[in-house]
Formats: structure tokens, sequence, C-alpha cells
């Protein structure tokens, strides 16, 4: 059965505001049957998964032919600003994706389909423990899980490695230290890092101001670098109460830490750059132009499709506590407005199955947070002969649990300004860090 995958851009919101309606609102009429199927949208922002998606819905349909399933795509930048206005104006999708910062406002709002409820239990019984705790409030499941991330790694350039006299060995198994005694990281990364003039960081005519090669991609990335500086250093970001901690004594030397590589030691990007495309380092790693990117597996399949050198994967950074990673879930929550409540169920009980979901870990586009479809993830990444087991391996030292609670969308909101002028050097870390936290825990109280 012919697909149809929208993506939508912020441009021609208003527009589409009305179209996404009125399509919600047909009914799909397939051409092989000469059936008429109701039209379950279903909204995310992974173009790699939403090409699985694809996939797993036209099996879907063979079973069900009087549900049609739109995939419609809107890019991370633009999501949650148009989930809210559509959410507001009764416009929204039948499923959407959402994560765990935005979930609970939804759901105490009423706007989203208790899971706990609707899909059998039985099926529940196989997701990933960690996903569904994360989308619980109130004793109620919210989404069904979909992404199961596990830790954070580092990808390598083999290329830039050799050129700097270094081997896969000599990056995997990095230490950072605040007193510098054990501290391997950054003797490495100013190896790995260039000016245009070809001095590295670590010869004495070094121009940090402008660099052609990058060695790391330290920055304010939330799950890719400050949740595992924190944990690795010691510090938490939120306490048991959801108070936002992250200006404690370890806390802030974490922070430092991070901040200097960037304007001390000028191995990373400038803020300048990362703090307004989160994508910058990602682009620069897939030109060949940084040598250890930090990520998740959710950069994967972009890093296996558009990196043309040598590359692999290793371990985290250890700090003074260990190699701690944060890990993450995503889920599809049901619209409790849908006009298509017995459909949409059917849906969000097909991508909570291993039958449904095997097709986002056959693909290699992410790890499913369904248990029994995590294999196939693993047999793809095998067959491409790609060694995923950092990913995975740095769990046993603990993890940093993403941010959570109802207020972080508002406490996101009320801290970024503040970090982005840490990580932009205009702010002392120590000032800075703590305006942040007091900002975050001055919206839990409004």
């Amino acid at each position: 059965m012919a697909k149809r995958s929208t993506i939508i851009a912020a441009g021609a919101l208003a527009v589409l505001l009305v179209i996404t309606g009125a399509v919600a609102a047909l009914n799909f009429f397939d051409s092989d049957t000469g059936n008429t199927a109701t039209t379950v949208t279903v909204r995310l922002w992974d173009e790699q998964v939403a090409a699985a998606y694809e996939e797993s819905f036209t099996a879907f349909e063979q079973d069900n032919p009087d549900i049609h399933v739109d995939v419609e795509i809107v890019p991370w930048n633009d999501y949650f600003e148009k989930l809210r206005t559509d959410v507001a104006g009764d416009s929204a999708p039948d499923v959407f994706w959402v994560d765990g910062g935005s979930y609970p406002a939804y759901a105490d709002a009423g706007a989203l389909l208790d899971i706990t409820t609707a899909i059998p239990v039985d099926a529940q019984a196989g997701w990933v423990p960690a996903v569904v705790a994360q989308y619980t409030r109130d004793a109620t499941l919210w989404g069904v899980p979909q992404l199961a991330d596990p830790g954070i790694a580092v990808y390598y350039n083999a290329d830039l490695l050799g050129d700097a006299g270094l081997s896969v060995e000599d990056v995997s198994a990095l230490t950072w230290d605040p007193t510098g005694n054990t501290d391997t990281l950054i003797s490495v990364l100013q190896k790995l890092t260039k000016d245009y003039n070809g001095n590295t960081a670590d010869s004495a005519a070094f121009d940090g101001s402008n660099l052609s090669q990058y060695g790391y991609n330290a920055g304010y990335d939330l799950q890719a670098m400050v949740l595992n500086y924190l944990a690795s250093g010691g510090a938490e970001f939120q306490d048991e109460s959801n108070q936002y901690a992250f200006a404690s004594d370890p806390g802030l030397t974490s922070f430092q830490y991070l901040v200097d590589l960037m304007n001390k030691w000028h191995v990373a990007p400038s803020a300048a750059d990362t703090n307004t495309n989160g994508d910058f380092s990602r682009e620069q790693f897939l030109q060949g132009k940084m040598a250890l990117f930090q990520s998740g597996v959710y950069n994967l399949a972009n890093v296996s499709a558009g990196a043309n050198f040598d590359w692999g994967i290793v371990r985290l950074p250890s700090g003074p506590a260990g190699a701690i990673s944060g890990v993450d879930g995503i889920a599809a929550a049901g619209n409790a407005s849908s006009e298509r409540p017995a459909e949409t169920q059917r849906v969000l009980e097909w991508l909570g199955s291993a039958a449904g979901s095997e097709y986002i870990g056959a693909s290699g586009a992410a790890s499913p947070a369904v248990l029994a479809a995590q294999p196939a993830y693993a047999a793809y990444w095998a067959a491409e002969k790609v060694d995923i087991s950092p990913f995975y391996d740095v769990l046993a030292a603990g993890t940093a649990p993403a941010p959570r609670g109802a207020g972080w969308p508002a406490a996101e909101n009320a801290m970024r300004p503040l970090l982005d002028e840490v990580f932009l050097g205009r702010i002392p870390v120590h000032q800075g860090v703590l305006a942040a936290q007091n900002a975050a825990n001055a919206t839990l109280t409004e």
C-alpha cells in the first residue's frame, strides 16, 4: 500500500495547522482493496525511525485494512513548539512522540491517553523497565515506550587519529581530572586539534581562535555532555525531590572542566556555533573535521550513513567518579482527544509489540524500547561490523537519569540562556551555573 510521509516546517505553520486537521478527518481510499480506511496520523522528529515506521505500518495495514497510517515528521527544532500549538488548538495528531521532559505537562492537562488501561498488561510487560518508569506519573503510564537509548560513548575518526600518531587504544580509556593529576583527555585532544596554519593545540604557535580541526565536541549538550560530566564528576543534576542541584561543588568543578575545554584549551568548537546549532558538532564530525564525537546511539545511523572515513566507537571518558552516562527513552503518546480512539489504540498496540517495533531495530535506526525487538538492533550493527558494546558496557558503572518532573520545560527555558552565556565565557562558571540552578528552581514554585 502506498504510504504518505509529510515533513512539516515551522515557516508554513499557520496554513498547515488547518491542513493537518483537515487531512486527519479524511478517510483514505485503498486502491489495492477498494476499501475506505480510517487514517491515523503518527508524528515524530527522527527521519531514520520514520523510515522504519513506514515499513512497520505497511505490515500493520496488511492485517488491519480498515486503518491507514500517515507518518508525519516535524524537525526537532520545531517539534515541541508546534506540538504545544496543536494540542492547544485541538489539532494534534492521533499519536505523537514525547520526551521525558515534555510529557508530564500534557499528562496533567488531560491531553494524553492512559496507556496503563488502554494497552493489555501482558504487552506492557515486554517494555524496557527504565523507560516505563520514566513515563509513569502518579502510577499511570502515559506513553508506549519506543526508543531506549543505552549509554553515551565516543565516535572516533580513525584517519585523524592516525594523522596525529594516535591509536584507538590511546583514546579507548581516557580520563578527565580537574586537578590534572590523572588527566589524559586534554593532552590527547590537543594533539587532535589544529588551527588553520596546521599547528596543533599543544604547539606554542597554536591559534585557538582559528580552528580547522576540532578534537572534541565539548559544549552545552545536556544528553551527550552535561549529564555525563556531572555524574562522572560526582554531582547530580536533580535531587530526589526533583529540585535542580547541579551547582554543588562537584557540579561547578565539572562545568568548569567542560567549559575550559572550549575556552581555555580550545579543543572544541566555539559555543557561538554549538549554542545555536545543536547539530554543528555532528556535521563537523561527518565532514572529517572533528576527531572525537561524544554522542549516543541516536546518532549511530547518521554516522554510519554520513561518514566517508574509517570510524569506530570507544568508551566515555572517565571522571573522578568513574565513567557514568546519562540514559534516556522516547515514548509514543496517544491523543486523548483523538476522533479515532479505537483505531489509535490499535496503532499504539502495534507500536508496543515486538512485531511492530522490530522494524526499528532491524533497520539500525535506534535501540527499541520493546525488549524482544532489541536483538534485531544488535544483529544489524554486528552485520555492519560495528561494535556497539561501549554504549552498553558503560551502564555497569551506574547511570544518570534524564531530566524529570512536570516543571522541566519551564526550568530548561529559564536555565538555558544563563548556561549559554557560561559556555560562551561571558559569565564566570560559578556565578552563571548557580544563577541557572536558582532560575530553574524558581520555576518549580511559580
